[in-house]
């Protein structure tokens, strides 16, 4: 005599034996209906909040401070083709200065034609 070795599961349905139909949703009166555009999308072409207002950066400063007794570095670049570059803290520092003077005497943010606009 055999036995099947399987035990049945408490609370879990039986195993269907034959083909049938998957359930078909039933239309719930617009739930789910395709929209034409995304929720959050705008439709129109008006002003973009978050637009370019005409201001360009031209000068950086990198500072790179890492602790722990190591070396400190410092880069400043501008597009008018100011290119320095300091090493340790007191160099450091002195670029910093240098950068924020660049900044009263650089030719590309003090022109003579913004003054006379201004």
């Amino acid at each position: 005599m055999t036995t099947d070795p399987r035990i049945p599961l408490e609370g879990q349905p039986a195993t269907p034996t034959g083909l049938h139909a998957a359930p078909q949703p039933v239309d719930a009166g617009g739930v789910g209906a395709r929209k034409e555009v995304a929720e959050g999308v705008r439709t129109a072409h008006g002003v973009d909040p978050h637009g370019d207002d005409g201001r360009r950066p031209i000068a950086w400063l990198t500072i790179n401070a890492p602790g722990n007794g190591r070396t400190p570095t410092a880069t400043s670049w501008c597009v008018c083709g100011r290119d320095l570059r300091a090493r340790g803290q007191a160099d450091v520092f002195a670029l910093v200065a240098s950068h924020d003077y660049h900044r009263t005497v650089c030719p590309l943010r003090n022109s003579e034609e913004g003054r006379a606009a201004a």
